[in-house]
């Protein structure tokens, strides 16, 4: 080790190993342990083991660690069925049984709702699992190397891992990174899409190497969901999982308070998938999205349909100038939540129901906070698991307009 970086571990104890007892688990898949008065964040352990983890990073109030020896392990404990794991950072939870993810997974949506959003007694159904546990994923996003190698760069470093499978890709993606490895040195990355239901996919950027195994540049595909063909250009957003999104589809129509005298407002449409499948049922849908790519599908994927209409444009722009009464507001935001000023306009003109999709517990607590204190009432929050392996959660909640107090807090 230069130098520099022996005393830069000396200083803050970079390297250190401490014995730890995790006590529960953080909305980013890492468990909670103290060192004293030191609040260390450990990854690959789960609450109730005793671990020994080595310090990795420090901050002003926290430090984060990595477990090296489990000595007290829980009963949840499994052993990771990927090679790769621990090193690549793209899971967290292989070593969790799949019960037990799935009430770390509504555990992490109880604490977010009380920590940030006050919630002291939330509805928080238990969490739906996805019916494939690995090769699951429609998407995935590639590094290359030098001599075409494919695979992801190891969690905290530049270095490039290799891989002959992911575990969470889809078979068909695997497939064709088979194809390519060894083709593809021309590009740093590789962008594949599958469609599950449909055996379409694309492959970006094109290549020009004659031996690639399979057609590359593909400006998109298809894919379908309950029944209903979608195509999808390669900038446009997608969900990852299409058996878990037809079940949040089907979660979603089920929840719906709307007839055919009502308007549907979707926001943050994407290519339409909710506005298209929501259309037949209701007598308006409004659907506002900003990814020009994603407006240009929908538009495509929503033809047929006479009552639907699409506006592109930032949501916190275009709704509060939509001079609408909306019967129903559909949420499906980014990571980042609602914009305040779609927070307020939906205050100012209630809808008398809700329906917010949420990737983000975080967000999705500050949002409800707001929401609630406007005057709308929580009926229910089912955590979706859409990303199996991972800490990741989605997240269907349906409010109502009632000012009838708010029995959550």
């Amino acid at each position: 080790m230069p130098r520099g970086q022996r005393r830069k571990a000396r200083v803050e104890g970079l390297g250190d190993r401490l014995t730890l007892q995790v006590t529960e688990m953080g909305h980013q898949g890492m468990g909670l342990a103290r060192n004293g008065d030191e609040v260390v964040w450990v990854s690959l352990a789960l609450p109730g083991e005793t671990v020994v983890a080595e310090i990795t990073d420090r901050h002003s109030t926290y430090a984060e660690a990595k477990t090296v020896e489990v000595l007290e392990a829980s009963p949840d404990r499994v052993t990771p069925p990927c090679p790769y794991y621990g090193a690549c950072g793209g899971c967290q939870f292989q070593h969790i049984a799949y019960p037990r993810q799935l009430a770390l997974k509504r555990q992490v949506v109880v604490d977010q709702l009380r920590r940030i959003g006050h919630f002291t007694d939330a509805p928080v159904l238990d969490t739906l699992p996805s019916p494939d546990q690995f090769h699951y994923r429609n998407h995935a996003r590639f590094t290359v190397g030098k001599f075409g190698d494919i695979g992801f760069v190891r969690r905290g470093t530049h270095t490039l891992i290799p891989i002959e499978e992911c575990l969470l890709m889809h078979k068909g993606i695997n497939r064709t990174v088979a194809a390519l490895r060894g083709h593809c040195a021309e590009t740093r990355a590789l962008n594949i899409r599958y469609g599950v239901n449909t055996g379409d996919f694309l492959v970006q950027p094109k290549l020009k190497d004659p031996e690639a195994g399979v057609p590359t540049g593909q400006p998109s595909y298809t894919e379908k969901l309950l029944g209903i063909t979608f195509k999808v250009a390669s900038p446009s957003f997608f969900q990852v999982n299409s058996g878990q999104a037809e079940r949040m589809m089907e979660l979603v129509r089920s929840h719906l308070r709307a007839g055919q005298n009502d308007l549907l407002v979707d926001a943050y449409a994407g290519v339409g998938t909710f506005a298209v499948l929501l259309a037949p049922v209701v007598g308006r849908v409004i659907a506002v999205e900003e990814s020009p790519s994603s407006v240009k599908d929908a538009r495509e994927n929503g033809a047929a349909m006479a009552n639907l209409e699409f506006y592109e444009g930032k949501v916190e722009h275009v709704l509060p100038e939509l001079a609408v009464q909306a019967d129903v507001v559909l949420l499906d935001p980014p990571r980042t939540g609602c914009h305040v000023r779609v927070l307020q306009t939906l205050a100012d003109h209630p809808p008398r129901q809700i329906i917010y999709v949420s990737c983000d517990p975080a967000t999705l607590a500050r949002d409800l906070r707001i929401l609630v204190d406007a005057g709308f009432v929580l009926e229910s929050v089912q955590p979706v698991d859409l990303f199996p392996q991972t800490y990741h959660v989605e997240c269907i909640t349906v409010l109502r307009w009632g000012r009838g107090g708010d029995s959550a807090r």
